[in-house]
């Protein structure tokens, strides 16, 4: 038997460290080639990383959480024959695994990593479960082996990062708690059943779940510490959640109120890792850097709605169905043309600054994921019809769900358009996306009575609510900004004559 060692691979231009968001693997798990070892975040993107030979893992090179040189050790694996580290070091490679600790970059050998070890997109959401099927090539060594940092964490949308496990991966954005449970009833049966069952885990041992299953389990009103789980290193399924409601708790009738509002203790402490990092650092800079003035516009889309709709019966079957989004991202690229300052990049970091006022529109479109918020970027929409922006920001979200999105595909916007469709309430606040010094906000519609020609009609109303850097942006080139768009939208044939 011999050491592989793997380092970290270059994964572009300038990027000199990532951080480790989710370890795939644990010392003693047997791997094959192409098998995804650990995800790895960038400024820009997570990716992972493949292994290029089979073999078993020895020793990790960090935890989750930490930043890894380019070509520091990422992980040493035991492979058949004499692997890639030089003789007189093999005892030294055998001891750390024997530790699992981290090899000393004393160690490092000669870098065989394939061609296939560049920057792979990864999938931003929940770990998948395999469940007792990887069992057996874990064996009791996962049993005791212990959980690594991070390992406790889970939730949906803008919340926390998720847990990585021994099969899964952590998802930032997951653990957010329902604000009920999805079912009372099963809630009670569930706490009913906690109360006749000892833990099966020690104090402060966190259990392995992905947070899909972390939330059905909120929802259900079941503590993890409770249910067994038949994953490596203990990891909770769907199937030992459904296994252990069939043990007992649809037996139980819904309890008293004294069940039905059981007081919680207990905490999680959640790392602020990969994505969720970067989004709070971002958001923190971008708050602390620029004066926002945010402007809120009422716009009457009764027209547009039945011309969208009239557009999709005729050619909906020939082209892209159209939504709002690229109707709004046209009238945003017309009225660009009239007040250039808007679609503009501010750099603050020398002196006075520089706005660079850019000729092409790159609107970013902000899309949250299973992972966290990311703003894939239609590039030249000033060269784009509606049906070729509905079809780009079809493809740039299903690539941004996927964790398919190119580094490129997720910056170099030059003004961002942010919407939350139905959930868009009737104000908002939205965060301008640094360096540039615009972002236009879309809030839901809602049909409401309006004054028109002295009578009551009922209109689609709809709100923009857009912010502005206030230090190249003045207040009144804003309004007269989202006063033309508005001209734009509540006359729609325009969007096609200009």
């Amino acid at each position: 038997m011999g050491i592989h060692l793997i380092k970290m691979p270059d994964l572009g231009e300038g990027i000199a460290e990532v951080e480790v968001v989710a370890w795939r693997v644990q010392p003693g798990d047997a791997v094959t080639e192409d098998q995804i070892l650990a995800d790895v975040m960038t400024d820009k993107a997570t990716v992972e990383i493949p292994s290029p030979v089979h073999g078993t893992v020895a020793a990790l090179g960090g935890k989750v959480g930490e930043s890894l040189a380019v070509g520091a050790e990422l992980i040493r694996l035991e492979v058949e024959g004499a692997g890639n580290v030089a003789a007189n070091h093999a005892a030294a490679g055998a001891a750390h695994a024997a530790a699992a600790e981290p090899a000393s970059p004393a160690d490092l050998g000669p870098d065989r990593v394939g061609p296939d070890m560049g920057a792979r997109a990864a999938a931003p959401a929940g770990a998948t479960d395999k469940g007792a099927a990887a069992g057996a090539r874990s064996g009791a060594a996962a049993q005791d082996r212990p959980a690594t940092a991070g390992s406790g964490a889970a939730g949906t949308g803008s919340g926390a990062a998720g847990a990585p496990g021994a099969s899964g991966r952590q998802a930032p954005g997951a653990g957010k708690p329902a604000s009920a449970p999805a079912h009372p009833a099963r809630a009670v049966a569930a706490n009913a059943t906690q109360q006749r069952r000892p833990a099966l885990r020690a104090e402060g041992d966190k259990p392995l779940a992905a947070p899909a299953v972390r939330k059905r389990a909120w929802d259900l009103g079941i503590e993890l510490q409770y249910v067994a789980g038949s994953g490596p290193a203990g990891r909770i399924g769907h199937a030992d959640l459904d296994a252990y409601i069939a043990g007992g708790a649809h037996g139980h009738a819904a309890g008293s109120a004294d069940e039905r509002y059981a007081q919680r203790d207990g905490e999680e402490a959640v790392p602020v890792i990969g994505l969720r990092r970067k989004i709070a650092e971002k958001m923190q800079h971008a708050k602390r850097q620029i004066p926002h003035f945010t402007y809120v516009e009422e716009i009457d889309v009764t027209e547009l709605e039945a011309l969208r709709v009239q557009l999709n019966a005729r050619y909906g079957n020939e082209r892209a169905r159209l939504t709002l989004l690229p109707l709004i991202m046209r009238a945003v690229v017309l009225a660009v043309r009239r007040f250039p300052e808007v679609n503009a990049r501010y750099d603050d970091s020398e002196g006075g600054g520089v706005v660079t006022r850019h000729q092409a529109v790159h609107i970013g479109v902000a899309a949250q994921t299973d992972a966290g918020l990311m703003v894939p970027v239609v590039r030249h929409a000033e060269a784009r019809d509606p049906w070729s922006s509905a079809e780009e920001i079809a493809r740039l979200a299903e690539a941004a769900r996927t964790g398919k999105a190119a580094r490129d595909e997720l910056s170099g916007s030059t003004i961002t358009i942010t919407s939350l469709g139905a959930l868009g309430g009737i104000v908002s606040t939205p965060v301008i996306n640094h360096p540039e010094v615009a972002i236009v906000g879309v809030n839901r519609i809602v049909e409401r009575p309006v004054v028109k020609n002295g009578g009551m009609v009922a209109r689609k109303m709809m709100n923009l609510s857009s912010s502005f850097d206030h230090r190249v942006i003045d207040g009144m080139v804003a309004a007269e900004f989202i006063q033309t768009v508005r001209g734009y939208l509540e006359c729609p044939a325009t969007l096609f004559i200009e």
